[in-house]
Order: structure tokens, then sequence, then C-alpha cells
């Protein structure tokens, strides 16, 4: 009788907690444009990476973003910016998107992407959290809407990252929702 009492508690208890979240913590979707810009503060010792246009001819792949595909095309692998606008393969796990911004980390070679999806005046930023307390660090792509940036990090192989994705004024240095989490992604590509 008094588990059942319990279970009953505990089912109450999270119906609650999924409730409230749903009403206080409502991301936008990523192509809904934010009403106003709210703030986000990143925990302390946050580093802030710039990321970088991936090489021509480099892994991996050279998917460009759906919008620009003809226009990547005709630009050529030899065009830095053609290159930036080549995205990640199809090994990029943990997919995530927000209003401006995409991400996703691609687990042979330790590679977090963030694609810029909107022209706001905004950089698309991508941070990494691990469940073994390293450091958060953010890849910041400040390359221009619809291109890719890339963050070559080492993780440990036994660990799983999480990503979040938001938006990064350069100005002020300072980030804005909409943002959006993916779940835990196993760093060694093993599920």
């Amino acid at each position: 009788m008094r588990n059942n009492w319990r279970s009953k508690l505990s089912v109450l208890a999270g119906a609650s907690a999924l409730a409230v979240s749903a009403v206080t913590a409502t991301p936008a979707l990523a192509d809904e444009a934010p009403e106003t810009l709210v703030e986000v503060q990143l925990p302390t010792g946050t580093s802030v990476i710039e990321g970088s246009a991936t090489a021509p001819g480099a892994e991996p792949g050279d998917l460009p973003f759906p919008a620009d595909e003809d226009e990547a095309a005709a630009a050529g692998k030899a065009n830095p910016v053609a290159s930036a606008k080549a995205g990640p393969s199809n090994t990029c796990l943990g997919g995530v998107a927000a209003y401006g911004v995409q991400g996703c980390f691609q687990h042979n070679g330790d590679i977090v992407w963030s694609g810029d999806t909107k022209k706001d005046g905004m950089s698309a930023a991508v941070g990494v959290y691990t469940d073994y307390g390293r450091a958060a660090e953010v890849c910041v792509n400040k390359l221009g809407v619809n291109t890719w940036a890339t963050c070559n990090k080492d993780y440990r192989e036994s660990g799983n990252v999480r990503l979040r994705v938001l938006r990064y004024d350069g100005d002020t240095g300072k980030f804005y929702q909409p943002e959006s989490w993916s779940g835990w992604i196993p760093v060694d590509g093993k599920y």
C-alpha cells in the first residue's frame, strides 16, 4: 500500500514538472523569429572558440545548406565561402536547431559543427557540455549566413557530450535565445 502511494506521488510530481517546463521554457522553432532578444548566461569558465571554415576537399562530406545546393555546386570547392557552405556528413550526430542556428557532433574526429541559417547580424553558437566534468565550450560561427564552421576538439572516448545551440552577438560578446538542447551523444558514436 505504501509503495502504491509513492508511485502515484512520483507520477504526479513528474507531470507537474513537465507542465511547468512546457509553460515556462518553450523555445522558438528553427524557422520562427524571436519576438525579443533574451540574454542567456553560460556557466562560469565557458570558453568561446571561433570556428573555422572547412578546408576545400576536407572531410567530412559536402552537404551544403538545403537552400544553397546549386550555388555551392556552381562556386566549386576552390572558393573558401563555398567550402564554408559545405556541411557535415551523415556521421554527424545529435543534430539540433533553433532560430538561426544548427549544430551537430561528428564522433570520428570529435568535431563540433555550427551552422548559421539566418541573415540577422548574429552568429551561430553551439555549446558543448560533457558528462564527466570538463569545462563547457562554445563553437561560434562568424562566417556569415548559410555557412558551416567547425571546432575540432578532443573529448574522452568513454564520455558523452550534449549540444546547446543559440545565437551570439560578436559586438557585445553575449549569447541569446532562442536555444535548443540535444540529448546526450556518446563520444565514441556507439549508442
